[in-house]
């Protein structure tokens, strides 16, 4: 299985999150993290019931950062949907 290697995990994760803090905005409450060789995206939002929309916007951010380190896959691991 392919993994992030450590030394660059962190520092993607950091600038992961800011990526998608400044670019989209639709984006509430973004957060990446880095844990065992994986990169991990939480966020919040009203318009993507699937998640593929973040998906892809994960997935336009890894390119940005570890392109030439990530040959790996993006799974969604879940949703929550809030109840109000």
């Amino acid at each position: 299985m392919w993994r992030v290697p450590a030394t660059v995990g962190e520092e993607a994760a950091h600038d992961i999150t800011g990526e998608c803090r400044l670019h989209y905005p639709h984006e509430n409450n973004v957060i990446c993290s880095f844990d065992g060789g994986k990169l991990r995206l939480i966020a919040e939002n009203n318009y993507d019931p699937e998640g593929l929309n973040l998906m892809d916007e994960f997935s336009d951010t890894i390119s940005a950062y570890i392109a030439e380190l990530f040959d790996g896959t993006i799974r969604l691991v879940g949703i929550e949907k809030r109840v109000d």
